[in-house]
């Protein structure tokens, strides 16, 4: 039998749970505050006025606009590579994800840049889609661009892992009863996969919308959302940036609320 430990032993030593326990919710309060003190730090009438000015209301539509129609082609476009990379093997599979998810862990700005370097009005595509009176930059469309970029990456990652949890006996199963492998996949595949592959879409949007750096460098007109915020903050003061960072709070909240009523987690 171990011998039992005094009482004064007990009490000498440090319970390292309990401490790492109070560093942890410290680090949840240096979350939580910064969202409090801005909900805190204007009245809401206030705050409620200075969003119907017309400034705020121009980049909202813009950020929803493009946000949207950005989403849009994140899903047309990411669905069939998801699918591909849950089904694939090998190194390819390896290479095509790396570079899937090589948006998400650059700078922003570098993003913007990158992409300057393939619509930028000195480039051939920039130049060829100006004399077709299609501006890439500077414009909507450069906004589009941007959020496309950035975005993207979370539909293909979050529906990749969601075609990966559907059992591919199901499928061969559907085939092997004479149905096409498309038929299979919209009748059998995406059914079950879909709360996954709308948690991607979710947060691509909540991503598109609350984009920044890529923005400001390939769109810095229209105005979007994030961009506002800048110009109101470095013009006018913290003060006037705040309505249109309650906004962004709102959406990124909403899609919490999206993601746990789906029950996904994106990030298994």
């Amino acid at each position: 039998m171990f011998p039992r430990q005094s009482r004064t032993e007990s009490v000498g030593r440090v319970d390292w749970l309990s401490v790492t326990y109070l560093l942890g919710v410290l680090l949840l309060c240096y979350y939580l505050l910064p969202f409090v003190s801005l909900v805190a730090s204007q009245p809401l009438g206030v705050v409620a006025r200075r969003l119907t000015s017309p400034t705020v209301l121009s980049a909202a539509a813009t950020s929803f606009t493009a946000s949207v129609v950005s989403t849009a082609i994140a899903t047309g476009l990411g669905l069939p590579l998801a699918y591909w990379l849950a089904r694939a093997e090998g190194p390819r599979k390896t290479l095509v994800t790396a570079i899937v998810v090589l948006p998400l862990v650059l700078p922003p700005i570098v993003s913007g840049m990158l992409l300057l370097t393939v619509v930028g009005p000195e480039t051939l595509v920039g130049r060829l889609a100006a004399e077709n009176g299609i501006a890439l930059t500077r414009s909507t469309a450069g906004v589009v661009l941007a959020q496309t970029f950035v975005a993207s990456p979370f539909v293909v990652i979050t529906a990749k892992a969601a075609f990966e949890r559907v059992d591919p006996a199901l499928e061969y199963a559907s085939q092997s009863l004479g149905k096409s492998r498309l038929t299979t996949v919209r009748r059998i595949t995406l059914p079950i996969a879909w709360p996954g592959i709308l948690a991607g879409i979710t947060l691509a949007f909540a991503r598109a919308i609350g984009e920044f750096g890529a923005t400001i460098m390939l769109a810095y007109y229209p105005r979007t959302m994030p961009v506002q915020i800048w110009i109101s903050f470095t013009t006018l003061g913290l003060d006037n940036a705040f309505p249109v960072a309650v906004v962004l709070v709102g959406i990124a909240v909403l899609t919490l609320v999206v993601l746990n009523t789906l029950g996904s987690n994106p990030f298994d």
